[in-house]
């Protein structure tokens, strides 16, 4: 299986036992908690800590598989993890990265190169265009990527449909090849904190949907999702077209469904038909 959008042979383990690895905690691409990761030769595993990540990042990667996108993404599929006696659900997908290369996120770019903190420099604009334009210019200025902009686009589309509470900027990043010194678009990845995935500390389960939809905030421009995914598209137009059905949510969740509750598996999909309902300009006939 490649993340290229296009469906490979690799065929990955239902369960995993990991006793004899230990996990890598919090690599610096999350804001939130501590969750165990393995990296075990060309295969990422991730455990549930908040509540249902791994439900998120599977179903995400599902759906924009049936998606009209310009942009390759991590594909998620799931697993049970076997660790000190416990039996975790998890997730698990190949390492996009090819020899030499390494990730490189924009916050860490931007500070090796201006010396500064690009978070705390994008508050200095009022307008949120100008915030997305600065990031755009200054990502394609030292990496000579070109068409930064529409990938952000597409970036911040995923993150309001799916309501991704954590695309701060160290959880956008570029690919860089240690060999040629040349950069390149990362695939999308770290979908896990969408859809309320966090039950245990922010949107607990008895919740409401509305009470939820309140109180998350976008990242990283703007509080609110639908003034940053404005922002973008009116600076670089609609990038991408899902093309999945109410019946493709449903299914998919379904195959998930013994790993969950029937309260989480209920909430994700009245979310998504809700979003589905709220983008509709996003869904491709």
């Amino acid at each position: 299986m490649d993340h290229d959008g296009k469906k490979g042979e690799m065929i990955f383990m239902d369960k995993v036992e990991l006793d004899k690895y230990s996990p890598l905690h919090k690599t610096g691409h999350t804001s939130k908690g501590d969750q165990r990761k393995w990296k075990i030769e060309n295969l990422w595993y991730k455990a549930d800590y908040m509540g249902y990540e791994s439900l998120a990042e599977v179903l995400v990667s599902k759906l924009l598989d049936r998606s009209e996108l310009s942009y390759p993404f991590v594909r998620y599929e799931p697993v049970q993890i076997e660790y000190k006696e416990q039996v975790i659900s998890g997730c698990v997908s190949e390492d996009f990265l090819k020899k030499n290369e390494i990730l490189i996120p924009v916050e860490k770019l931007y500070r090796q190169y201006m010396g500064e903190s690009l978070a705390i420099r994008l508050t200095d604009f009022e307008e949120v265009t100008e915030r997305i334009q600065y990031m755009v210019e200054q990502v394609e200025r030292i990496t000579e990527i070109e068409g930064f902009g529409k990938y952000i686009t597409a970036m911040l589309e995923i993150d309001a449909f799916f309501v991704n509470e954590d695309r701060h900027t160290n959880n956008i990043a570029v690919i860089y090849n240690e060999k040629t010194q040349k950069y390149e678009l990362s695939p999308f990845f770290d979908q896990g904190l969408c859809m309320f995935a966090d039950i245990n500390q922010d949107y607990p389960i008895d919740q409401s949907l509305e009470y939820c939809l309140e109180k998350i905030e976008a990242k990283p421009f703007s509080s609110d999702f639908d003034i940053q995914l404005d922002a973008a598209e009116e600076l670089y137009g609609i990038q991408i077209g899902f093309q999945f059905t109410s019946k493709d949510i449903q299914i998919y969740l379904q195959k998930n469904s013994e790993n969950y509750p029937r309260e989480v598996i209920r909430r994700v999909e009245q979310l998504l038909r809700g979003q589905m309902r709220k983008y509709g300009y996003l869904m491709k006939k």
